[in-house]
């Protein structure tokens, strides 16, 4: 910037994006004095090196305040945990079925984790089926991002909202509806921080 710049030459634009065109470095300060402005490098890696002229102070308040912007406008993604037993009774299935529905209305992922004990564990279809018949359920919301798969013994499929389902949802919070909640201690957040994801257990 201004009499940091190397370059013997210099490709110049004006405050308002006017190309003034290639000019020695020296004529290129002397502009930005006239007018008050600074001289900063745009693309450095140019030949020659692109400079415009601008208030430089200003243009480093207004980015900080774009990001901060931006920063505040960004949707976390927050991934929940449900957690089933493969043979789950019929009300509890509906209910932690409205939990799913209700996460993912709100723009979050869900992983569903099915639970085996004991001889369970000899009959991983039982979860694959139940995972499956919840995939059906839901498809108007969310689709599977991470196919069922077993681990240990558990078998886990994560559930994430379509993009209109999110669009939705960003566009509640945008709107000052209330979220379904606000992120808290126990949950995933992905835009961030990474911490134990909250879980529901039947």
């Amino acid at each position: 910037m201004n009499e940091q710049i190397r370059a013997r030459e210099v490709r110049l634009v004006g405050p308002e994006g006017e190309q003034v065109g290639i000019v020695p470095l020296e004529r290129a300060l002397q502009l930005a004095g006239d007018v008050d402005l600074d001289l900063v490098e745009v693309a450095p890696m140019a030949r020659p090196p692109v400079c415009k002229l601008m208030d430089f102070g200003k243009f480093k308040y207004e980015s900080a305040l774009k990001a901060r912007e931006a920063r505040r406008n960004q949707q976390q993604t927050v991934i929940k945990e449900m957690k089933l037993r493969p043979k789950i009774d019929p009300h509890d299935y509906e209910t932690k079925k409205g939990h799913v529905v209700r996460f993912l209305k709100a723009g979050d992922k869900v992983k569903v984790t099915i639970m085996f004990r004991g001889r369970e564990q000899s009959r991983p279809e039982l979860g694959f089926r139940l995972l499956r018949r919840l995939s059906e359920e839901i498809s108007e919301l969310g689709f599977v991002e991470a196919s069922p798969k077993q681990d240990g013994r558990n078998m886990i499929m994560v559930l994430a909202p379509h993009r209109a389902t999110k669009a939705a949802a960003v566009a509640a919070v945008a709107a000052g509806a209330k979220p379904a909640r606000e992120p808290r201690e126990g949950d995933v957040v992905e835009a961030e921080a990474a911490v134990p994801a909250e879980t529901t257990a039947e």
